[in-house]
């Protein structure tokens, strides 16, 4: 598949990327200067340790549950959930249950 999905064709996230075992699976939606769509699958007990990211990102999940920790404080997360995850300010992703995201990062006017 390139870099990004194809334009003007319908797809669906759930079906769009597949579980691995013992993985986490990434995939770019869109690609873009001011900021990147990306689709992810987390095994279960898969997860992002903690880091920070210079612009504001936004998770959706798609199937599944998750703890998304912001700051600290834990977010439990399941199917049709959302949250923004603020700009510098430190997070981790952790699979409760196998969950599919889709991440949404929108970067700062420079």
């Amino acid at each position: 598949m390139p870099n990004e999905f194809e334009k003007g064709k319908i797809f669906s996230y759930d079906k769009s990327i597949s579980y691995a075992e013992k993985a986490v699976v990434s995939k770019h939606i869109l690609k873009k200067e001011t900021g990147n769509i990306s689709l992810f699958a987390f095994d279960k007990n898969e997860g992002l340790s903690e880091h920070t990211a210079p612009f504001d990102a936004i998770a959706f999940i798609v199937d599944g549950k998750a703890d998304i920790k912001i700051d600290g404080v834990s977010h439990i997360l399941e199917t049709g959930d959302n949250i923004i995850m603020p700009a510098n300010i430190p997070h981790s992703l952790f699979a409760i249950e196998k969950f599919k995201m889709v991440l949404t990062m929108l970067k700062n006017k420079k």
